[in-house]
């Protein structure tokens, strides 16, 4: 059983993690804790330098509000959003953390993950703990 673990949520391919929740739960120890992270991805300076608003202090206060709703209620459930590369800064906030597992949902990889890697994999690679990847 695990007392402290992270769930990366990606919630532009959608905000349903109610598998991931559901193992995370099946596995955490009581009083245990569980934490929704989602990374956003920084705007690139070549874009920035043309918009008057901060796009990213925008995207981050979003993301943070449709975490809230998903955690709302849930004792259990805490949240944080990060910017930066997806597959460095989860393992990273699961460092900094001290996550004992990272439960990460994956696709079914189309050629395009084969040569690329998806986040699911670099995690898997970098990760300072335990990690189940669902299906």
């Amino acid at each position: 059983m695990y007392k402290n673990i992270l769930i990366p949520v990606a919630l532009d391919h959608g905000s349903d993690v109610s598998d991931e929740i559901k193992v995370a739960r099946r596995l955490l120890s009581e009083g245990g804790k569980i934490t929704l992270l989602s990374v956003v991805e920084q705007v690139p300076g070549y874009v920035a330098e043309y918009v008057t608003v901060k796009p990213e202090s925008k995207i981050l206060n979003e993301v943070g509000a449709r975490l809230e709703a998903i955690t709302e209620g849930q004792p259990d459930l805490i949240h944080a959003v990060v910017s930066g590369n997806p597959g460095v800064e989860i393992t990273n906030f699961a460092d900094k953390c001290g996550a004992e597992l990272i439960v990460v949902g994956s696709h079914r990889p189309g050629l395009q993950e084969y040569f690329l890697g998806s986040t699911a994999s670099r995690v898997v690679r970098r990760a300072p703990c335990a990690v189940l990847v669902l299906r």
